[in-house]
């Protein structure tokens, strides 16, 4: 069974109609379709183009077909070109003639944008709750962490001195922003097509804000060329799965780092790590590495879809069958990804001791500039003799809190409190404006979480 044909005289080339074919892919929206052929059946019998007794067996039909896909004992057949036509097929076996009138006034361009759309608009939720459990880890360990501090870095080279907790609620808020993303493409995606046909709209007198109502959509479309054609939705969609995967590879590429023996700052839970099958002693963070690499894979997907629409020159062209496999791989990877990070970073051993002893007295260069500067040096010339400071204690191979005293005043206008500038809890109590390392700006950090 095919929904066309009667103007061809021959069948579709084998070769053809196994490129043509989308159902192992659209398959995945079985339950949208019949949602949404449901919602039609109610709509063209609410216009009058079935009568009670096509719509009750219409109905009926389509319920037993959805409770055939959600225990999985639907069976696709070789003749099923997408998952519309398999529903429309099965539908036929059910209930006889009257499964063709379902079709009325309806396209397959319109119907799948529909499709599509409610499978997104039920996905963004799961995904949403995969970010939650994702932060939640995050401002564990940041609550965990107390005021243990660590290196900062700049262009991967020590640079000032931070809490720990500062450093696990800066990837916390990277995915804040991706969670807005999502919610926000919400009402975007919360946009009916159903009504359009298949460019230039129904020809019946379809109320399609009961339709959308009915469905579960915000608003209907309003230029039915627009409607058909639109894939900005899966596009923006590709692009906030892709900018979480930027930041999860970011926090991921740290994690590696500093499970290094170069660093030592935390050790992965053997429940996340893998060995080598030639060295024994390996402990490998595959998990992290992953998803540093699948990355590369999710920004394709968007590249991919992005060069798929460029130049479409019409409402509705094959090329848009391109857009549901990224929507879905992409989908499939962070849902994988997500909670299995979130375990991880659960179960991680930090080493605050080995985090203290990166700390050297150098990341308090900043602050001894500080200290001039309140004592009425302008800071371009407090940054000066800071330098200057740093290069003497490294000539002199001794650490900047080594240098005796004539040795700064010979430099500037040091007096004997300089050396309270090189306790690095000290220079982080400092940084205590809102969005600073300090221990009460953490505390406000997680209090702000907690409310929002």
């Amino acid at each position: 069974m095919t929904l066309w044909g009667g103007r061809f005289s021959q069948k579709l080339d084998d070769l053809a109609w196994a490129l043509n074919s989308s159902l192992p892919v659209d398959q995945r929206m079985a339950i949208q379709d019949v949602d949404g052929s449901l919602a039609w059946a109610d709509a063209i019998h609410k216009a009058g183009i079935l009568s009670d007794e096509e719509h009750a067996s219409i109905s009926l039909g389509l319920d037993t077909v959805r409770k055939e896909f959600a225990s999985g004992e639907f069976s696709c057949q070789p003749s099923d070109e997408d998952i519309h036509t398999a529903v429309e097929r099965r539908l036929s076996e059910l209930i006889g003639p009257a499964a063709g009138k379902l079709h009325t006034g309806r396209s397959r361009n319109d119907q799948v944008a529909t499709d599509f759309r409610l499978w997104m608009l039920q996905a963004i939720p799961e995904l949403h709750s995969a970010f939650l459990n994702l932060q939640s880890a995050l401002v564990e360990q940041a609550e965990l962490a107390g005021e243990i501090i660590m290196p900062g870095y700049t262009h991967l080279q020590r640079a000032q001195p931070i809490l720990l907790a500062h450093w696990w609620l800066s990837h916390y808020w990277a995915l804040k922003r991706d969670v807005e993303r999502l919610q926000d493409l919400t009402k975007r995606v919360s946009v009916l097509p159903l009504g359009s046909g298949a460019l230039a709209g129904a020809p019946f007198a379809l109320d399609r804000d009961a339709l959308a109502k009915s469905l579960g959509f915000a608003e209907v479309s309003q230029n039915s060329l627009d409607a058909v054609s639109d894939r900005d939705f899966a596009a923006e969609y590709l692009f906030v799965c892709s900018m979480t995967a930027v930041h999860l590879s970011k926090l991921a590429e740290q994690v590696v780092l500093y499970t290094t023996a170069e660093f030592g700052f935390f050790e992965l839970s053997d429940a996340f790590s893998t060995g080598s099958s030639l060295m024994p002693q390996k402990k490998n963070p595959d998990v992290f590495e992953l998803t540093r690499g699948k990355t590369g894979t999710m920004i394709g997907l968007l590249t991919g879809l992005m060069s798929t629409l460029k130049g479409l020159p019409s409402t509705y062209d094959k090329d848009l069958q391109e857009d549901k496999a990224p929507v879905f791989q992409a989908t499939d990877t962070l849902l994988s990804i997500l909670p299995v990070m979130a375990a991880a970073l659960r179960t991680i051993m930090v080493k605050p001791e080995r985090m203290r002893s990166a700390i050297d007295s150098t990341m308090m260069a900043t602050d001894l500039a500080d200290y001039l500067v309140e004592k009425g040096v302008p800071f371009r010339e407090a940054h000066s003799l800071a330098g200057k400071v740093v290069r003497a204690a490294g000539e002199g191979k001794v650490r900047m809190e080594e240098l005796p005293l004539e040795a700064y005043q010979a430099i500037g206008p040091f007096e004997a409190d300089v050396y309270q500038v090189f306790d690095p809890l000290e220079s982080i109590k400092k940084r205590n404006t809102v969005g600073g390392t300090s221990l009460q700006s953490v505390k406000n950090q997680i209090s702000k979480i907690k409310g929002d």
